[in-house]
């Protein structure tokens, strides 16, 4: 591999290119796509099966082939279940999962997220109950953090949970929950203490799902699919043994999650199935067939969309290799997260624009490429919203990485009943 040595001495060296283990790696994982490929499910990023449950029971059974054959959990410890491999690894898996047209794993978020804080804070009970099972997707994991009013302002959730004995009480009401209508585990982070402020009177759990007084409703988005849900919880009981961390210690907890999120939605230097590259064949396909007017428009939005894509790509990869060699995800994966996010945007947008009057007219059975640009495109502004909004984001650059002044808190010091969001 060859290695960029950038001069800033906050940076770390970029490899942007496979070393001859890693070239190794990949053709072992190409070989083993190949080798199972009648037991993968091909889709585009955004595409649907006709049959919603039949799908997911193809994610759940792709993702257990992928594991049996070592390509989930990479870069997890081998004492979790995982490879032990690289975070480099991990993402030529990513790669070569795109370039096959596997889609996303069914359990993204158990692997991304809720493994990943389970690992950090988990008792080994909890570790020997529920990781190998989340690697091969036998439960599928959700988290359950926003609220109807506490999106942005996470630690201002109302949702309690009391303690009853050996149990906690949990009452309340989570939104925009991506997966809770598949899930069958969740991390759930309620109010154990309004009398605290509002950062200290958290605990995190693990729910169950299924449990008595769940209800989940999907909310069906303007792309046509049903990726997000409201989740009704209603005298929940949940074993103390379910709890993750100490109580009151909820946030700290969270932050676990939340770095890790926002490294999995775009920090990372992922395309969020939204390559260059297809928009490079697209491109070459559509370009000549536009009028001379809109060629010009459809080429400064190809310029404009690869320059971020790769930018990104490249900075995410910076952002691995400091991990790999011992950092931990920071404030820097939220200013990755905004470019992912923003790069992706405009990778969909020049698809549609290259589409011309078909972005315009009814996709029918026979453009399903077209169909799938206008799919990510209707897609992404739920992505934009998940981990994080860009304006949330833009305040944690600007305090946590430029040192700017924070914005005024009047409720932060204050007990959390005493600020009028009473829980």
């Amino acid at each position: 591999m060859r290695t960029t040595t950038l001069t800033d001495e906050r940076c770390h060296p970029v490899d942007f290119d496979d070393t001859p283990d890693e070239a190794a790696y990949r053709a072992r994982v190409r070989a083993a796509l190949a080798e199972h490929a009648d037991e993968l499910v091909h889709l585009d990023a955004g595409e649907e099966a006709a049959d919603p449950r039949e799908q997911e029971q193809a994610l759940r059974r792709t993702q257990r082939v992928l594991a049996e054959a070592g390509l989930v959990g990479v870069a997890w410890a081998a004492e979790h279940g995982g490879q032990g491999g690289s975070l480099a690894q991990q993402a030529i898996v990513g790669q070569e999962l795109a370039r096959a047209r596997v889609p996303s794993l069914i359990n993204h978020i158990g692997i991304g997220m809720c493994g990943p804080t389970v690992i950090a804070h988990g008792t080994p009970e909890q570790h020997e109950r529920y990781l190998a099972r989340l690697l091969r997707a036998d439960d599928v994991w959700c988290q359950l953090f926003s609220e109807p009013a506490s999106g942005s302002d996470l630690a201002a959730l109302r949702t309690t949970a009391v303690r009853d004995g050996e149990d906690w009480v949990v009452n309340g009401q989570k939104v925009w929950t991506t997966l809770a209508h598949v899930a069958d585990f969740g991390i759930l982070l309620a109010r154990t203490d309004p009398g605290r402020p509002k950062h200290a009177g958290l605990t995190m759990f693990v729910l169950d799902m299924h449990a008595p007084g769940v209800t989940v409703r999907p909310l069906r988005q303007m792309g046509g699919q049903s990726d997000f849900n409201e989740v009704f919880l209603d005298d929940v009981r949940i074993p103390d043994g379910e709890r993750l961390g100490e109580p009151g210690e909820g946030w700290r907890v969270a932050l676990t999650t939340l770095l890790n999120e926002r490294v999995a939605v775009g920090g990372g230097g992922n395309d969020l199935g939204l390559s260059v590259e297809a928009l490079a064949r697209l491109a070459a396909d559509r370009l000549p067939g536009l009028p001379a007017d809109r060629q010009v428009l459809a080429r400064q939005a190809l310029g404009r969309a690869a320059v971020a894509a790769l930018a990104n790509r490249y900075t995410g990869y910076r952002r691995l290799t400091a991990i790999s060699q011992g950092g931990l995800p920071g404030p820097e994966a939220s200013a990755g997260k905004l470019a992912g996010t923003a790069a992706a945007k405009l990778v969909a947008d020049a698809g549609v624009r290259l589409l011309g009057d078909d972005a315009v007219f009814a996709v029918g059975p026979g453009d399903d490429d077209a169909g799938r640009w206008q799919r990510n495109q209707a897609w992404l502004p739920g992505i934009a919203i998940a981990g994080g909004t860009d304006e949330v984001l833009r305040n944690i650059v600007g305090e946590r990485v430029l040192g700017l002044p924070p914005e005024p808190r009047e409720d932060k010091h204050r007990p959390f009943h005493a600020t009028g969001s009473r829980a």
